[in-house]
């Protein structure tokens, strides 16, 4: 799915007013039903797990046969199911694990584009079962992580290759003559194997449709009514988290590497504490993070992906309160402090990066602009009881707020020794109780743009709304070429442009010169206050 928001938004949703925008490619008539969407909202955390039969070669999963000669091809569906065997899979570790870092829900590719079949289906022969593992994948996953409380979801692949493969039909994806509404046999095998999945598997909380899913997601909401269509029916940003919060459910699609699928070579993990970083950014623009693992074709976790599920599990051991059941503060953060807000409660949790790293033992100083006390408000620090530094009985680490003219002052301490060396480096979390907003952000539109062809330069126009009670701010855009990207695929970091700074509300516009007139470009205006960067929308900019 591609997210192609509206011209027009409101970034005021910072505080707490839905944005006005469309949704790229999803389709109208969601029968999502809005308590499971409440409910999907409030779990946060989910597990992708990405694996199939090409796992085997460390190659990218599917996507190495669009272009692939016919010799390649005859191997990888012919060949590679003759050695797939995960003879050291053990689900209940894998749960296990899941279970201590905080996942709430899981998401396994039962089928991905190649068309391989991770379950016991009677719709093809190129699937598990013809194999010499010879055992259903798909129900062994779903089954224990349900035992250790954690909600069943599946991937499903509409785009087919093995029946591309079948019925000599080049393979490719996202074209419309490869599509299963342009090929009633591929619709109908794929709408058996959804009804598969959706009656042979127990509850189904979650599915992700990876491709065009009309006919299959209502297909899915039909036999199973309380299922949440997450791809497909709502927006999932991948490999990036928006710039905004964005309306009502949405869910960020992360690796820990480079890659979906195990990859032996060539491989550069994000650290546990990126992980968690993500987690945190996610959860503040109201999304949920999806990450991934990729095991090993016999089964096991790569070791780098079990360490960092363990120090996310250390720290959601800890901090887990300010993910689950929450929504977007006012601001997303003010700088480096992130902040959530308790769903039904007014209690806010400022989510404090070590930057510079927090010393067990010392006290730290903030004032929180956006945030305002009550008589009745309290702040802890999640994890600690404020009474005990260990061996230091002499000392107090109660923490303390009180409220100034220039904001919320708070004093805290880390007392928490969760690591021999006492340098535990991920976020330290602040519970702050009877808190109300203390401020308004400005206002952004990310308007129109123009494109002319003969001096390859593009016009971009944003309207400052509002100063949000600054007296100058600082507003420009950002703008990436995403030619080549996957439908969700953002991994293209922004660039910035030239900046001018404003006195008042008006109008901006930036003339961006050199472009690929064939090329494909997005762009977003922003404004730069001193307590955080906002954004507009992501529009696509018009090349024609």
């Amino acid at each position: 799915m591609r997210i192609r928001l509206a011209s027009l938004i409101v970034t005021a949703c910072l505080l707490g007013i839905a944005p006005l925008h469309a949704q790229r490619d999803i389709p109208p008539g969601s029968l999502n039903k809005p308590d499971r969407l409440e409910w999907f909202r409030d779990q946060g955390f989910g597990l992708f797990i990405h694996w199939s039969v090409d796992s085997q070669t460390g190659v990218v999963i599917s996507h190495s046969l669009p272009g692939a000669d016919a010799a390649y091809t005859r191997r990888f569906f012919e060949d590679l199911p003759k050695t797939f065997n995960p003879r050291k899979f053990e689900p209940n570790d894998w749960a296990a694990l899941a279970k201590l870092a905080g996942i709430k829900y899981a998401v396994l590719t039962t089928k991905h584009h190649s068309g391989f079949a991770m379950w016991d289906t009677k719709t093809t022969d190129f699937g598990i079962m013809s194999t010499p593992y010879k055992r259903d994948l798909t129900k062994g996953i779903l089954d224990t992580f349900r035992a250790q409380g954690i909600a069943a979801g599946v991937y499903f692949s509409p785009d087919d290759f093995w029946w591309l493969w079948k019925h000599n039909i080049d393979i490719q994806r996202g074209i419309p003559s490869v599509q299963p509404r342009n090929n009633p046999g591929l619709m109908d095998l794929d709408l058996a194997q959804v009804r598969e999945l959706m009656s042979n598997y127990g509850k189904i909380d979650i599915v992700f449709f990876d491709g065009e899913p009309e006919q299959l997601r209502d297909l899915a909401w039909k036999l199973q009514p309380n299922t949440v269509v997450t791809r497909g029916a709502i927006q999932t940003p991948e490999l990036y988290v928006p710039g905004l919060p964005l309306e009502g459910a949405w869910e960020a699609n992360f690796t820990m590497g480079t890659a979906w699928q195990y990859q032996p070579q060539n491989e550069v993990y994000k650290t546990g504490g990126q992980v968690i970083d993500i987690l945190v950014e996610t959860r503040a623009k109201g999304g949920n993070l999806l990450l991934n693992i990729g095991p090993k074709p016999d089964g096991e976790l790569p070791i780098e992906q079990e360490e960092r599920l363990r120090e996310v599990a250390l720290w959601m051991q800890v901090n887990q309160e300010c993910i689950y059941g929450v929504r977007p503060w006012v601001v997303t953060n003010e700088q480096n402090i992130w902040f959530t807000k308790a769903k039904n409660e007014d209690t806010v949790y400022a989510i404090v990066k070590q930057e510079p790293r927090w010393v067990r033992g010392q006290w730290r100083d903030f004032v929180l602009k956006s945030v305002q006390a009550s008589p009745d408000s309290v702040v802890t620090v999640l994890g600690q009881n404020g009474r005990v530094l260990e061996y230091r009985p002499e000392v107090n680490p109660a923490p303390s707020l009180r409220q100034e003219s220039d904001g919320l002052h708070l004093r805290a301490m880390f007392t928490h020794r969760l690591q021999d060396n006492s340098k535990w480096p991920n976020p330290i979390v602040l519970k702050i109780t009877h808190a109300k907003p203390a401020f308004t952000p400005p206002k952004l539109l990310t308007k129109g743009s123009k494109f002319d062809a003969a001096s390859k330069t593009a016009t971009l126009n944003g309207t400052l709304q509002d100063m949000g009670k600054a007296a100058s701010l600082e507003v420009g855009f950002e703008y990436r070429s995403i030619v080549g990207l996957d439908a969700s695929d953002r991994s293209i970091p922004w660039q910035k442009g030239p900046a001018t700074t404003l006195n008042a509300p008006g109008d901006f516009s930036l003339k961006l010169p050199n472009l690929n007139a064939d090329g494909v470009y997005e762009y977003r205006a922003y404004v730069k206050h001193p307590l955080l960067s906002i954004y507009g929308a992501d529009n696509r900019l018009p090349m024609k």
